[in-house]
């Protein structure tokens, strides 16, 4: 009997074997170090095409190039990242969903030719990715940024458009910020950039969070489709790196 016992306790106590990272179809150089430091050493990981990734095949402006991640097709999703491989900054956006559709776009900085990719996760856990390489001359995340140049970067700083377009039962939202997003590499200028955003309907129901990097754009515009009732206001909150806080409600435009 007690070996019995101790044979039955051996077998509960051996732990779960995580699932092997996938082999990349990109074939690219940084994939186990992205998808260790995005999802986690022992998440499931599947690539999916059902996770529409798009943007233009060539980076004519290395500094703001458009990234959008459409993954409504797929149920249960809880989170959307997007991954730049070969970037210094791999990962620009992390949107924590709330009541909304599965969708954002963005504009980051490209630092060189790299794999561009989207990666959902789901209500289990797992995580589905998609997405491709991209030609970029490079210097996106080096580069100074053009308010900087111009020396006007204080002058505008804050300023905050939006609005909100209804679909049914959806809307889309975007809102486009004025700010420098430096990423700390170019000499002389620290990092600074805006790093939170909350949107909240009626009574603060909670349509979503994105946690950004410096990664993302100038001047960073964001589109995401969160579930809005007809005149429901849309209240924004951000804050960036040096702690000054942006808010503000959206107009329903229709």
């Amino acid at each position: 009997m007690r070996m019995l016992l101790a044979a039955a306790f051996a077998v509960l106590a051996t732990p779960a074997v995580a699932e092997p990272l996938p082999s990349d179809p990109l074939g690219s150089p940084m994939w186990e170090f992205v998808s260790d430091q995005a999802f986690g050493r022992d998440a499931r990981v599947r690539f999916d095409a059902r996770v529409k990734v798009t943007f233009p095949a060539i980076a004519e402006n290395q500094r703001v190039f458009p990234v959008q991640v459409d993954a409504r097709g797929i149920p249960d999703v809880r989170r959307i990242v997007i991954l730049v491989d070969l970037n210094p900054i791999q990962l620009p956006i992390d949107y924590r969903l709330g009541d909304s559709e599965a969708f954002v776009a963005v504009r980051v900085k490209l630092d060189q030719r790299t794999p561009v990719r989207g990666a959902v996760q789901l209500g289990d856990g797992s995580w589905l990715v998609s997405g491709g390489w991209i030609d970029a001359a490079g210097g996106g995340c080096s580069a100074p940024p053009v308010s900087r140049v111009k020396g006007d970067w204080a002058q505008h700083l804050g300023e905050v458009r939006g609005g909100v377009w209804r679909r049914g039962a959806s809307a889309r939202v975007t809102l486009a910020f004025r700010h420098p997003m430096d990423t700390g590499f170019v000499d002389n200028i620290s990092s600074y950039y805006l790093d939170d955003l909350t949107l909240a309907g009626a009574g603060g129901r909670s349509l979503g969070e994105v946690k950004m990097q410096a990664a993302v754009s100038e001047d960073p515009v964001l589109t995401m489709m969160p579930r809005v009732r007809a005149g429901e206001t849309v209240a924004f909150h951000a804050r960036d790196t040096n702690g000054i806080e942006y808010r503000g409600t959206l107009d329903d435009r229709g």
